[in-house]
């Protein structure tokens, strides 16, 4: 159920019911540009993962910044940002299902919508509804490159599906899809730069074997906040399709040499219980916050720690600072933002302590 919008331009940052999910709105828009001038040198296009997002708001933001397009990972996040308006979508996965094809192929009325495929079985069934609807669809061919999810192996066998895109009556062969997740967190520079050039080494292999079969890829796509600046400056890589920069949440600020972004996404949340000098409760647990990649943290409160979660609580330890007050409103950095938007239906955009935009968050929930 869409739920009644916490707050209303105008008010007070205290005045806004909790839990309600806020953007910072000049860290927010410091990203968006830091990210961009980043790029510019490199020559590469940024498609900003929406999967973050989840907002034909956002993308816009993004686009008008110079993003040239949008990610998703599922059919239904990619109906909400063509049905917004945005021309130009990957879906950064493989898609099964009769039923979510036809719904693939239906969108190619009003955007270009294009698709990853790791086997043989994918491009048939794409065919199938291309024909059907009487669309071409853009392909790529997702190859393994450190993460060990999904992915054809680099080399041979991912040129192989390729032409078999190529030769088809009714897909366009797109390019690459090298994307290595698992890289994103990892803590160490080194070891993050040497996950990195592995994947670099295995998507130029690939690339240089299907030049030798003359086949050229327009998209080489990849990349995340944790490591764009490395598949950036590789000249190989040709799209950067970071998300979680726009948010910047806890974990990644927890890597060694973070990405150069500020914290624009909180959530906000009121003691509710303050029942010893030690414990304070705030109203947002679970339901309120992801904790997949660890506690979120009390924003600018020394000495206040948010030490657990249950469904309708969080327990804060005053270990040092000042008690949280009851009634009191305390900013939390999620630790992992892409699930924690997940769970609202609205952004609260702030910007000098006064709520300035309401944004919905229309492709919550699009799990297909």
């Amino acid at each position: 159920m869409l739920q009644a919008p916490p707050a209303e331009p105008g008010m007070r940052e205290d005045e806004v019911d909790t839990p309600a999910l806020l953007i910072d709105l000049d860290a927010f828009e410091a990203n968006l540009d830091a990210m961009a001038a980043m790029l510019i040198p490199h020559g590469v296009r940024l498609r900003a993962h929406a999967k973050t997002h989840k907002s034909p708001v956002i993308a816009r933001l993004q686009m008008e910044r110079g993003a040239i397009g949008q990610c998703v990972q599922k059919v239904g996040e990619a109906e909400v940002l063509a049905w917004g308006g945005i021309p130009d979508i990957l879906v950064s996965n493989e898609v099964v299902g009769a039923r979510k094809l036809a719904r693939l192929a239906a969108l190619q009325t009003i955007a270009q919508v294009a698709v990853c495929a790791d086997d043989a079985a994918h491009v048939a069934a794409l065919e199938e509804v291309a024909e059907a609807a009487k669309r071409r669809i853009t392909v790529l061919v997702e190859i393994d490159v450190g993460a060990g999810r999904c992915g054809v192996t680099p080399g041979p066998e991912a040129v192989w599906l390729a032409e078999r895109i190529a030769g088809s009556k009714h897909l366009t062969f797109g390019g690459l899809q090298a994307y290595h997740g698992s890289a994103q967190h990892i803590r160490s520079p080194d070891a993050r730069s040497a996950a990195i050039q592995g994947a670099v080494e295995e998507t130029r292999r690939t690339v240089e074997q299907l030049r030798q079969r003359g086949l050229s890829c327009d998209i080489v796509g990849g990349a995340g906040t944790g490591t764009f600046p490395h598949e950036a400056t590789s000249g190989v890589y040709t799209e950067m399709q970071a998300g979680s920069y726009a948010f910047m949440d806890a974990d990644y600020a927890r890597n060694e040499g973070p990405p150069p972004f500020r914290h624009s996404l909180f959530v906000l949340s009121t003691v509710m219980s303050a029942p010893r000098g030690d414990t304070a409760v705030l109203d947002a647990g679970h339901k309120a916050v992801s904790i997949d990649s660890g506690m979120p943290q009390v924003w600018q409160r020394a000495g206040v720690r948010y030490a657990g979660a249950s469904d309708e609580h969080g327990t804060l330890r005053i270990e040092g600072g000042a008690a949280p007050k009851l009634g009191e409103k305390l900013r939390l950095v999620p630790g992992h933002c892409d699930p924690t938007v997940d769970r609202y239906d609205w952004y609260v955009g702030v910007r000098n302590g006064r709520v300035e935009c309401l944004w919905p968050i229309a492709a919550r929930g699009a799990m297909y």
